[in-house]
């Protein structure tokens, strides 16, 4: 049965769009689809716990108990110390005001943390100076929407034009349960990890979308061309914003253009649900040229807010213990001893 109806329809602006409500029945995610009905605190998305426990198999995740983030305490390689990170892709509390309280409580055993901040976090830069002894920084620029702006202000001409385009190829639909969607998700997604090599905690694990699929305020958006899935968004909302957690698409639905459809459709579908549309930041920093990435999101956005990156040295005997024994040439990266990690 279809959620929208006409004016939902013609906000798209797309004469041949059909919206559907797609159904799927497993019982693999039964497990974790409970966990999230039964937890009643008003958390969703990034520090909703059942998020936080997806990235266990890159540590064990830690709350934050006054500001109502989470931290991932993790093994630092070659050595019999842990440190700790923030929730990717960035850290969401409930309290900023209680962040640097959160941080002086932690484990004093632990080496250092380190974390990027949630755009819409209610902080400034003199609250992160205050809360954080070894680095605060602009990290990443994010591309946001205003969706309380007329559908035809939001994005360029040349995309709009382009996601309408789309739009007449292909049905975008709201996938009804998104916990039991695992198999539709992992087949798309595979294919993105490999297409462009991706490695480490980014690729995430069936494990992982499991569990992401079960968090309250999961929205998922299919595309379809002739039946076939072609691509999928992931959203996460939370309160009156909604963040663009992934998008993938195959080879095909590359080439059909899906991901502006997508976009095009979600503006329109969370126009009645949220203010805000964080579609995230680029592959790079703050620094250099934008990259492709950056430029579409552009395209769409109506407004930009910065993610800070925050690191904190907890143990200083350890951290510049384990630094000397890594051998490393001193540069800004925090925490040095985890340089190069990423490639």
């Amino acid at each position: 049965m279809s959620i929208f109806d006409k004016n939902f329809y013609d906000k798209i602006l797309c004469k041949k769009g059909r919206f559907k409500v797609a159904e799927r029945q497993s019982s693999e995610t039964s497990h974790w689809t409970r966990v999230a009905r039964v937890n009643s605190a008003p958390k969703v998305g990034y520090s909703d716990p059942v998020y936080a426990q997806s990235l266990n198999e890159w540590g064990q995740p830690l709350l934050l108990p006054r500001s109502g983030g989470w931290l991932v305490k993790r093994p630092i390689p070659g050595f019999s110390d842990c440190d700790a990170m923030g929730a990717y892709p960035y850290l969401s509390c409930r309290d900023w005001s209680m962040i640097s309280q959160d941080i002086q409580e932690l484990d004093p055993n632990l080496v250092s943390v380190a974390l990027a901040t949630d755009p819409f976090g209610d902080y400034d830069e003199a609250l992160l100076n205050e809360c954080f002894n070894g680095s605060v920084r602009r990290w990443k620029e994010h591309y946001v929407i205003d969706l309380r702006l007329p559908i035809d202000e939001i994005g360029s001409k040349s995309r709009r034009k382009n996601a309408r385009r789309s739009l007449r190829k292909v049905d975008v639909e709201v996938v009804s349960d998104p916990a039991h969607w695992l198999d539709e998700w992992i087949f798309l997604w595979s294919q993105l990890v490999q297409r462009h090599r991706i490695f480490g905690l980014r690729a995430f694990s069936r494990s992982a979308f499991m569990k992401q699929l079960a968090v309250p305020g999961v929205v998922v958006l299919q595309a379809k061309h002739h039946e076939d899935i072609v691509g999928a968004q992931m959203y996460f909302i939370d309160g009156d914003i909604v963040h663009s957690h992934l998008s993938t698409t195959t080879s095909e639905g590359y080439r059909l253009g899906v991901t502006g459809a997508m976009d095009q459709f979600s503006i329109a579908y969370f126009a009645d649900r949220a203010h805000w549309l964080n579609l995230g930041g680029g592959l790079g920093s703050s620094k250099g040229k934008l990259d492709g990435l950056s430029y579409y999101k552009k395209s769409w956005a109506t407004n930009t807010r910065w993610s800070y990156f925050c690191g904190h040295v907890i143990n200083r005997e350890r951290y510049d213990s384990i630094v000397n024994a890594s051998g490393l040439s001193p540069t800004s990266y925090f925490p040095l001893y985890r340089e190069g990690e990423y490639g």
